[in-house]
């Protein structure tokens, strides 16, 4: 077998050591922070969501876009600056927004998570690692009646492709999960689908990596890729230059979340990838007032686009997407927003005046919501990259099809709408 360098050891990174480790690779992971998962990774909104993937250019995305863009407190916020990549993937994004085009995305999407699906159920069965893993379903509550009649409407477009989910009213919604009391005049119905995990990202990471080390995988950490030393013709890598020296291998593989993108450009070729910003909180769940108070199912608020993941004794809360470029510095009104959606929904769930936690990361995100996984215009170079906000549900699926391909074998899943081609 050959000698591999992965490139990124965030979950899509690490799932890709780990299926090219099984397969008998001899591999090298190569990551800029001290260890696995410490970035877009380290603090998502928990959730895997394989039946759930409607892609967030959808047709009635549209006309959402400039109310969105003058208020203060919109789950998408659009930040312009004077970079031609951004206004590029926008654009894009805006020509997405059909009904065609998101339903193409969803089949192509579908086809991966539920294949994603199989390989974590089969990690999480024969592995001895933990990550606050639990399969406990996801209930997405609608607050007007034209979402829940579009969700509906996805929902039984999806079922002629295997997803299993259920239309609830409001009172089967608050009977499904009674810590929504506090909002049931605004709960409209739902959409519940039992076949739903989640699972703390950041520490099956860190339990992956622990469990590579010990089976020769070789982590390069606390080390950054600077630049490629290719061919002259510029159609082969040679070695990857790093802070630690010049690494050498047969094959490499892109896994570094938004900045694929800037290292593509430096090797020559475009990857429609752009970062959306993300916010999360961590809420200590111990002290809730009774068990009524914090969620024990998956919640997904999508009046504000807003997860609820309960891990372990946390819960933790996600949503918001800023296109703000790759700044990762924390806006304070965001999450006092965040904060704010979470106590109007769950306000006895934790003491929310101890320390939430706030955090933030970049999601790389392509303009029709499907990753970007197999070949690039580099023959030994692989691409794996642009899974959004279903990195954590995508990750095992993709990373099983860029080892297979690199390995000559089959991939377990056609590969139609998911490469750089597509």
């Amino acid at each position: 077998m050959s000698r591999v360098a992965a490139l990124g050891a965030g979950i899509v990174g690490i799932t890709t050591a780990y299926f090219l480790n099984k397969a008998g690779h001899q591999v090298t992971v190569i990551e800029r922070n001290a260890h696995a998962g410490l970035e877009t990774s380290y603090a998502n909104g928990g959730q895997l969501s394989y039946s759930y993937v409607a892609p967030l250019a959808g047709p009635g995305v549209v006309p959402k876009i400039p109310p969105w863009l003058l208020r203060a407190d919109s789950p998408l916020r659009f930040y312009p600056k004077f970079d031609v990549d951004q206004w590029r993937w926008c654009i894009n994004f805006v020509r997405a927004c059909n009904r065609p085009q998101a339903e193409i995305s969803t089949v192509h999407l579908l086809r991966l998570a539920y294949y994603s699906r199989d390989l974590i159920h089969d990690i999480v069965a024969n592995e001895p690692i933990t990550f606050d893993y639990r399969r406990n379903g996801k209930l997405v509550i609608f607050s007007d009646a034209a979402s829940l009649d579009g969700a509906k409407r996805t929902l039984d477009f999806q079922r002629a492709f295997g997803s299993e989910q259920n239309a609830l009213d409001s009172k089967e919604c608050l009977a499904l999960e009674p810590a929504l009391q506090y909002i049931k005049s605004r709960v409209v119905g739902g959409i519940h689908t039992p076949s739903e995990d989640a699972g703390d990202c950041h520490d099956f990471c860190v339990a992956m990596e622990g469990l590579l080390r010990k089976r020769g995988v070789n982590f390069l950490t606390s080390t950054s890729v600077d630049r490629f030393t290719c061919n002259a013709a510029g159609t082969r890598i040679e070695a990857v230059s790093t802070s630690a020296g010049d690494i050498d291998a047969d094959t490499f593989v892109m896994a570094m979340g938004a900045a694929n993108a800037w290292h593509a450009k430096r090797l020559g070729f475009y990857l429609p990838i752009y970062p959306l910003k993300g916010y999360s909180l961590t809420l200590d769940t111990s002290n809730a007032k009774d068990f009524a108070s914090a969620p024990r199912i998956s919640v997904t608020d999508s009046a504000y686009k807003v997860v609820y993941a309960l891990l372990g004794n946390e819960l933790r809360i996600a949503g918001m997407a800023d296109i703000a470029g790759y700044d990762t510095t924390l806006d304070t009104v965001r999450v006092k927003l965040l904060i704010n959606h979470a106590k109007a929904v769950f306000p006895n769930a934790g003491d929310y005046a101890a320390d939430l936690k706030p955090w933030c990361g970049l999601r790389p995100a392509t303009p029709k919501g499907t990753p970007i996984v197999g070949a690039s215009p580099i023959t030994n170079l692989f691409l794996n990259a642009g899974h959004g906000a279903l990195g954590w549900t995508l990750s095992c699926g993709c990373a099983k099809v860029v080892s297979d391909l690199i390995s000559g074998e089959k991939t377990g899943i056609a590969l139609e709408g998911l490469t750089l081609e597509s």
